[in-house]
């Protein structure tokens, strides 16, 4: 660090991430330059809000009364734009915290997202990472940088930069709190020196700002300000819903939904919540957690406010206003306040009467919503009993008989067959090993759906949730089924084509080669087109806690099980055929096993079937 006596300066270098970052910014091509202007200003709000949240606590500060505003000059033969706020201000150690060091507000990622990108036009990501200030060197040769902070015994610091590997630091001559941003424009940005752009750009992208936005010495304010979650739902128009969306967001896709309300009672409480385009974390966002951004009498008290819906729903966006909330409430008293109890139960109930609505409104919209979301409905399912009957109405479902369609628990019910009481599933890796699995030829032969969960989080649903409506939620693989009576009574007459002792013979061969690995042999007449399946024992872990162990790949005991034979197959008929002792009945009753396994989703020792299975090839082939 260098330092000049006769102006008290100090010049200091940028760190390594920081040169790298500036090289970008300045040397690379944007698409959109206009977005600089909407950082500062954001940067300038952000002071304001600050600097209000700091009044809540502390009278003991610089100029208490002064009006909170931004100011956009313009000099067109310096060629300068000046952007200034009347904001919490910064002191000297504040100002190479918050623009000398920019690894601090998040450098390394933004190089990092820059590069993954592979595109010319990073103005989207730029907020993303706290350094948005910098995207000001796309238009500037050189930047000055003037703040005097809040406290009444600190003075003003001038920061210089021209984008190069040092900025200087010297004193200030500001008077007033605040912080001036002087940009000192490049030769081909004198479009910015026009009122029409600024007027333009404002529009565009910080129209909704809180705080009132002048340009020049003119006391026209150009920005409408008026917080548009405050407006009567009635008097906003979709356009306005959806730019508020994207300078919010810094999403410019279309939001899925949005709700805006307007309560008096029991709470006085105004809020904008928007279903975001996707839930995969937006690259493009500034978004640094989830929450609701939170105001308290039009005072933001809080970013990322996790207390005011269920964290299952953390995927809503947006902002809650209260005039009921203390503007005082503390970050350690926060969730026992009564009001935030109030917001967070009126907050749950319209989003998820909302969804419902979707739902059955907009079936187009809704399946994109569930294809985004669905996993955080799930979740909401697995995670906790308060909102049970609400998110079973929104899950929605693939069965075998339509497993191409997305449909409610509801719509599963209206198709089910005569006599039909439960709802059946089947818990799977995939569909396809779903639809291939033994234990549902019984339901195909008669026409029963069967709903496939093939997510990994689907087994910790369903140890939760056994019930929708008056209809038990039965899994397929279960020991004892209760299929509708008629049917039942129908397979009970099918001819078995091999008499008693011959079938004791064989379940005898069955359980001296498979010995203790399965617990009992039986037949069954639950199986059509496969051999064989196997099945719990009664009071066994069920399968969905079995699922949730393997997904958690956790140590479990895979619980005793019983091998259910299908007496009219062709396999189980040979080889009741077989007598004496035969090395080739045993190699298959292996494999039959192995298969079984198999089906249920549980990997045997591939090198000892692989073998087995060439044994009994080999025979095959002798044959």
């Amino acid at each position: 660090m260098a330092k000049d006596k006769k102006t008290s300066s100090s010049t200091h270098h940028f760190k390594a991430e920081t040169r790298q970052l500036l090289n970008i910014l300045i040397h690379s091509l944007y698409t959109e330059r206009d977005i600089f202007l909407r950082e500062l200003i954001s940067n300038a709000s952000d002071a304001i809000s600050r600097l209000n949240f700091e009044l809540l606590t502390n009278k003991d500060l610089l100029d208490p009364d002064v009006e909170p505003k931004i100011r956009i000059k313009i000099n067109k033969e310096n060629k300068t734009i000046t952007i200034s706020d009347t904001g919490i201000g910064m002191d000297q150690n504040e100002v190479i915290e918050n623009i000398g060091t920019i690894a601090h507000s998040g450098a390394r990622e933004f190089l990092d997202a820059a590069t993954k990108t592979g595109e010319t036009d990073l103005s989207n990501i730029i907020g993303q990472f706290g350094v948005g200030f910098y995207s000001a060197f796309m238009v500037s040769d050189s930047i000055e940088v003037i703040s005097r902070s809040f406290r009444m015994t600190d003075s003003a610091i001038h920061w210089i930069s021209d984008g190069g590997e040092t900025y200087t630091l010297e004193k200030g001559t500001r008077e007033n709190r605040g912080t001036e941003i002087i940009l000192h424009l490049k030769d081909d940005a004198s479009e910015y020196l026009e009122e029409y752009r600024i007027r333009q750009i404002i529009k565009r992208h910080s129209d909704y700002i809180p705080y009132p936005i002048y340009l020049n010495e003119n006391e026209e304010q150009i920005n409408r300000q008026t917080a548009i979650w405050r407006q009567q739902p009635q008097s906003v128009k979709e356009e306005e819903y959806k730019d508020f969306y994207n300078q919010f967001t810094l999403d410019f896709k279309e939001p899925i939904g949005h709700l805006h309300l307007s309560i008096d009672a029991p709470i006085q409480l105004y809020g904008l919540l928007y279903i975001p385009s996707s839930a995969e974390p937006n690259l493009f966002s500034e978004r640094k957690d989830y929450g609701l951004k939170l105001y308290a009498r039009k005072v933001m008290i809080q970013e990322f406010t996790k207390d005011l819906l269920p964290e299952f729903l953390r995927f809503i966006q947006g902002v809650v206003d209260s005039e009921d909330l203390p503007l005082n409430v503390s970050r350690e008293s926060f969730q026992s306040t009564k009001a935030i109890a109030q917001i967070k139960k009126i907050l749950s109930s319209k989003v998820l009467d909302h969804l419902d609505n979707l739902k059955s409104n907009d079936k187009e919209k809704y399946e994109t919503f569930w294809k985004e979301f669905g996993f955080f409905i799930k979740e909401g399912l697995a995670s906790t009993g308060e909102y049970d009957q609400e998110l079973l109405s929104l899950l929605k479902v693939k069965t075998i008989n339509k497993i191409t369609e997305w449909r409610s628990l509801e719509e599963y019910i209206q198709n089910m067959v005569d006599n039909q009481k439960k709802i059946y599933y089947i818990i799977s890796e995939d569909e396809n090993s779903a639809l291939n699995s033994p234990h549902l030829e019984i339901f195909k032969k008669q026409n029963i759906d069967v709903i496939t969960f093939t997510d990994p989080i689907d087994p910790f649903v369903l140890m939760r949730i056994n019930k929708y409506k008056e209809h038990d939620l039965v899994n397929v693989t279960s020991k004892d089924l209760d299929l509708p009576e008629k049917e039942i009574e129908e397979e009970e007459t099918q001819e078995q084509n091999l008499d008693q002792n011959e079938l004791n013979e064989l379940m005898t061969f069955f359980k001296t080669t498979l010995t203790d690995r399965v617990k009992e042999i039986r037949t069954t007449n639950k199986l059509v087109d496969s051999p064989a399946r196997l099945v719990d024992l009664e009071g066994s872990p069920s399968q969905e806690i079995q699922k949730a162990y393997r997904y958690l790949h956790k140590e479990f005991e895979s619980p005793e099980k019983i091998l259910e034979i299908n007496p009219n197959h062709p396999i189980i008929m040979n080889l009741a055929n077989i007598k004496g002792i035969n090395p080739i009945r045993d190699l298959v009753i292996e494999q039959l096993y192995e298969n079984a396994l198999i089906a249920d989703g549980i990997q045997p020792n591939s090198a000892n079937m692989i073998k087995r299975v060439n044994q009994i090839i080999e025979a095959a082939l002798k044959n």
